[in-house]
Parts: structure tokens; C-alpha cells; sequence
């Protein structure tokens, strides 16, 4: 695994957006470039939509 991510990307990220197959897709495509899921998705209500995030992280080189 790379020491930093891929892009200029960094180490930490979180995704958010409305609970579709866009966001899923997106987070996918993250796991893919090799992040990990940190913790489960928070998830809430604006009213209108369910709108979800999910924080990544890059895996340290020295795991």
C-alpha cells in the first residue's frame, strides 16, 4: 500500500450526501483506491431526504 493516498487525496476524509446509489457508488469508489471505513455511518433527516456520511481513512504504511 502506498504511503499516501492517490490524487493529493487526503489521509482523512468523510463523505456525506443523501442516502442514494451516488453516495454508495462514491464510497465504494474510495474503497476501491484502498481507504477503510472509520466507524459506521451517521445518518439523519433534513426533512426532506435522508442524508448519510461516512468517514475514511487511509491505512497507515506501518500496519
Amino acid at each position: 500500500m502506498a504511503h499516501q493516498p492517490p490524487n493529493g487525496l487526503p489521509r482523512y476524509r468523510v463523505l456525506t450526501g443523501p442516502d442514494d446509489e451516488a453516495f454508495c457508488r462514491r464510497v465504494s469508489e474510495a474503497l476501491d483506491l484502498g481507504f477503510s471505513l472509520h466507524g459506521g455511518p451517521a445518518i439523519t433527516f433534513n426533512g426532506e431526504r435522508v442524508i448519510v456520511a461516512q468517514a475514511l481513512t487511509w491505512p497507515d504504511s506501518e500496519e
